[in-house]
């Protein structure tokens, strides 16, 4: 039996009118396994949205989570984040 994944942060691009973001998220919300989502949009121009769509839950069936992304018309662009394992580890920024 492989880990369970707990958390992702993907990097979701999708045009500025469509899908709009409530409708996103709650697609998302329905995917198996997944708690929690928070969508953020961290970029905007003439015809995109850039967002970071972070998403916990307990087992995140991420092959499903991948195609309810893009069947709502968005595009994954990167995972920028993978959490695993029996519990969720904090990222720790490092000091140099």
């Amino acid at each position: 039996m492989s880990a369970p994944i707990r958390r992702l942060a993907l990097d979701v691009d999708k045009v500025v009118d469509r899908p709009e973001m409530v409708g996103l998220a709650r697609t998302i919300a329905e995917v198996s396994g997944v708690a929690a989502v928070n969508i953020t949009v961290n970029e905007i121009d003439i015809e995109t949205v850039g967002t970071v769509v972070t998403v916990e839950g307990d087992d995140i069936d991420t092959d499903a989570l991948f195609e309810a992304i893009e069947k709502a018309g968005a595009v994954l662009h990167s995972i920028d984040e993978v959490v695993a394992g029996e519990r969720i580890i904090d990222h720790v920024s490092r000091v140099r």
